[in-house]
């Protein structure tokens, strides 16, 4: 942040809705606020703090979890994480931020438009744990570059076929695991400033406001036609990002 009066209401905002999604939907929290902090915050800082709130937002949910979680299918998917994460968190130190912004871009609205369109194709039966292994894999890279720590799993889970409460007991242990082994990496490599941890503090009461506000309506809102809309505004805000 520059110290422009407008860019902490901006952060909050963004925090908020950010919660907001990911308290309707299981996911998607990293990609509503990176599309908008990636304009005030460094792409280090917008990584981090996505994994700090991340972790409060998912881990909430994976505790309501827990008797559900099937730990046979889990664990290659977190195995594979583990060799991602310290991948994508070193090319996060280094990385060019407008190379960056716009890879997140480019990520945003594919990710948008496969799940507006999203073909009807024949579940893979086929892949087996070493494709698992991989997605998981690809996946840590992934979120240890931006935060965005469940999202090829939350695709790869889909083109399995899985039913949706099976999908959810995937991907949101798997965020979990990777939020905190980036936490730690990024740590390790003492990344982590104090005006991150000040923002972290700030950002508090608007996270769990967003997720208290989420929970809330979860069940009593169309799920498909907001399902719709946020897909829409990600479409958007990726294009933005890339132009």
């Amino acid at each position: 942040m520059d110290g422009s009066p407008f860019e902490l209401p901006i952060f909050l905002l963004a925090t908020f809705a950010g919660a907001l999604v990911a308290g309707l939907s299981g996911f998607a929290f990293g990609l509503v606020v990176s599309s908008i902090w990636l304009y005030i915050l460094t792409p280090l800082q917008t990584a981090t703090l996505i994994i700090a709130f991340g972790l409060i937002v998912q881990g909430y949910s994976v505790w309501k979890l827990r008797r559900a979680l099937d730990w046979k299918r889990l664990w290659l998917f977190v195995a594979g994480a583990a060799l991602g994460t310290p991948v994508g968190v070193s090319i996060l130190t280094w990385a060019n931020p407008a190379h960056l912004r716009a890879a997140v871009g480019v990520f945003l609205v594919l990710y948008s438009l496969y799940a507006l369109l999203r073909p009807t194709i024949a579940p893979v039966k086929a892949a087996g744990a070493a494709v698992d292994a991989g997605v998981g894999c690809l996946n840590g890279v992934l979120g240890g570059i931006t935060g965005l720590a469940g999202i090829l799993v939350i695709i790869w889970c889909g083109l399995r076929g899985w039913p949706k409460d099976v999908q959810r007991t995937v991907f949101q242990p798997v965020a979990v695991a990777i939020f905190l082994m980036s936490a730690l990496w990024i740590g390790a490599k003492g990344a982590i400033t104090a005006d991150t941890v000040k923002l972290f503090l700030i950002g508090l009461p608007a996270l769990f406001a967003g997720t208290w506000l989420g929970l809330k309506l979860y069940g009593r809102l169309n799920e498909a036609a907001f399902r719709k809309l946020v897909l829409v505004l990600l479409l958007a805000s990726g294009v933005v990002l890339v132009v």
